[in-house]
């Protein structure tokens, strides 16, 4: 997004609010942009950032060609650090280093901004510490935390800065631009019902390790309703080698979820709600086997499951378990 008048596309009540900041020169010293995942909060926290740095800068708007707003694409800017979390979570010395980068003046200019990415990840010394920082603010100094749980932010971080809901984005204008990128209306529904990012969906789509995750999920469904005493034995052959990573494995429940939600649209006439447009015998065969209240349930066991893949419990295990819920 290269201006505030796209980022208002994307989410016109948040993009109005910060360009009213530059507008009104009221920028805060902290802000909390919390929103499901894909709404946007990391694209606007960078053009944020850019206006605040772009010397070039046309009202609220960066001009994308100076040295400080490319610096800032490449991730390079001195006075710009991303804070994101070290495996599973922001840890105590990740803020203690920012707290010393901070001590510095900066490189270019007295201006200095930290984005702190997925920050309900930060642990409780983490946060007690960023806490200590944000209680004595440099009004130089601006702060975003990006969170998809503002809930998993403790209240006295909370209350020291300007809250941003982001909203969840149109799904419907998510597939008309897959599909105006030359995209199957199938696929586009489908990768628009798994992420409201428009560069991610389209680097999904190009990818070919994406473009078999569908395959198996539906073979994994076949297994589990013609041949369930081989579902063990097909999770462990081809699931689990091609979901290698924990993030891949989240990627696949994901779309496990959306059969399971496609046979309770189903059961409920909800056709337009339908994600795997293509697989309709497929999912005739499989709403004899299972009933809307059974498919239900599965949806909260891979719910249970892609818990405990974010809680480090041995993805194998944690599949096996699954595949055996499933078969019930």
């Amino acid at each position: 997004m290269k201006s505030w008048n796209e980022m208002k596309e994307l989410q016109p009540l948040v993009g109005q609010m910060l360009m009213n900041s530059f507008k009104k020169d009221r920028i805060s010293h902290a802000y909390l942009f919390q929103g499901d995942r894909g709404t946007g909060k990391r694209e606007m926290s960078l053009l944020f950032a850019k206006s605040i740095f772009c010397r070039n800068r046309q009202g609220a708007d960066p001009c994308q060609e100076c040295r400080d707003c490319h610096r800032i694409d490449s991730g390079n800017h001195p006075d710009l650090h991303w804070i994101e979390p070290d495996g599973q979570s922001i840890k105590k010395d990740q803020i203690l280093h920012l707290q010393k980068e901070f001590t510095y003046t900066g490189m270019e200019s007295n201006r200095k901004v930290y984005i702190v990415v997925d920050a309900g990840q930060m642990t409780v010394n983490a946060s007690n510490r960023l806490l200590k920082f944000l209680e004595e603010p440099s009004q130089q100094t601006t702060a975003m935390l990006l969170t998809e749980n503002g809930q998993s932010i403790i209240d006295t971080i909370r209350s020291r800065c300007q809250l941003l809901a982001f909203q969840p984005l149109n799904v419907r204008r998510i597939e008309n631009k897959l599909e105006h990128e030359g995209i199957s209306a199938s696929n586009a529904k489908l990768l628009a019902s798994l992420t409201n990012n428009l560069d991610e969906a389209l680097e999904m789509n190009a990818d070919e390790w994406f473009a078999n995750v569908r395959k198996l999920v539906i073979q994994l469904v076949e297994v589990l309703q013609n041949k369930p005493q081989e579902g063990l034995l097909f999770v462990n052959d081809q699931w689990m080698p091609h979901f290698k990573e924990r993030k891949q494995l989240q990627r696949g429940l994901d779309v496990l979820m959306l059969w399971y939600q496609d046979l309770i649209n189903d059961f409920l006439d909800r056709e337009d709600a339908i994600v795997f447009t293509q697989e309709k015998e497929k999912r005739e065969q499989s709403s004899m086997h299972w009933t809307r209240q059974s498919a239900a349930k599965c949806l909260s066991y891979i719910l249970e499951a892609k818990r405990k893949i974010n809680q480090n419990v041995h993805p194998n295990l944690v599949m096996e378990q699954l595949t055996l819920q499933l078969q019930r």
